[in-house]
């Protein structure tokens, strides 16, 4: 791991091994990524033949893909079972042949991606002249409530850097991809308790992977509860919202 990067790409994947391993129903961010994804695809009316599949839902949308009779590729950090081939690579080193497919499909995981702008045009290298990106992510905005209350005093990071709509939207221009778009949709949520919103972080690959993450211990938990409980409403519920990012792009026609 290079001491520059944020993100700890073990802790990575066993993030992602420990979503996989969750309760469906608490996979319900991942769903919803999916679920746009697929809406926004279906107003494409340009056919595809073969898909290349990332992200932290990638293998539920294999088997979208597959019911679709597209054939294809799912590209993830660690083995997985799918129902197309799969490529063991972390996102920004794509191990792909250039112009190997015509529709890229990416469902969470790109926010804990240490280069991202690299994957984005690794992403574009993947596609065919006129091939089509759309991606889904957590961006700026998610856990607003929860993101002071992991600080505290500011002396140890325990929250991941998020990137906003509009410099999504720059990010992929810059990359590569021409008629890009990125836009945002915010979902509210409230939680009885902070266990239950650690586990789904946990469930939608959303926990702690930075490289210098620091252990929580008992006075640490103590704190945070305190300060959690202290931040309910009046319905002694924690109120909570998460922004997904939605990116399309198109790669340049030859």
């Amino acid at each position: 791991m290079s001491a520059t990067e944020i993100f700890d790409r073990t802790a990575r994947r066993r993030a992602l091994f420990a979503s996989q391993r969750a309760d469906p129903d608490d996979r319900w961010l991942l769903a919803r990524m999916t679920e746009e994804i697929l809406f926004r695809l279906d107003a494409v009316t340009r056919p595809f033949s073969k898909v290349l599949l990332m992200g932290s839902h990638a293998t539920a949308l294999a088997d979208v893909m597959r019911d679709r009779g597209i054939s294809g590729a799912v590209a993830a950090i660690r083995p997985v079972d799918s129902c197309f081939p799969v490529v063991v690579c972390d996102e920004d080193r794509l191990a792909v042949v250039d112009s190997s497919c015509d529709l890229v499909l990416a469902a969470g995981g790109l926010e804990t991606v240490n280069d991202l702008p690299g994957a984005l045009i690794l992403i574009r290298r993947a596609l065919k002249p006129g091939g089509l990106f759309m991606g889904a992510m957590a961006g700026a905005g998610s856990l607003s409530e929860l993101r002071p209350i992991l600080v505290g005093d500011g002396s140890v990071l325990r929250t991941h850097p998020q990137i906003d709509v509009r410099a999504a939207g720059d990010l992929l221009a810059r990359t590569g991809f021409v008629l890009p778009v990125a836009d945002a949709d915010t979902i509210d949520v409230s939680y009885s308790s902070l266990k239950r919103l650690f586990a789904d972080l946990r469930a939608n690959a959303l926990g702690n992977c930075l490289a210098n993450r620091v252990g929580l211990n008992r006075a640490d938990l103590a704190n945070i509860q305190q300060r959690f409980e202290a931040a309910h409403n009046d319905q002694m519920r924690f109120a909570e919202q998460f922004s997904l990012i939605y990116l399309t792009g198109w790669a340049p026609e030859a």
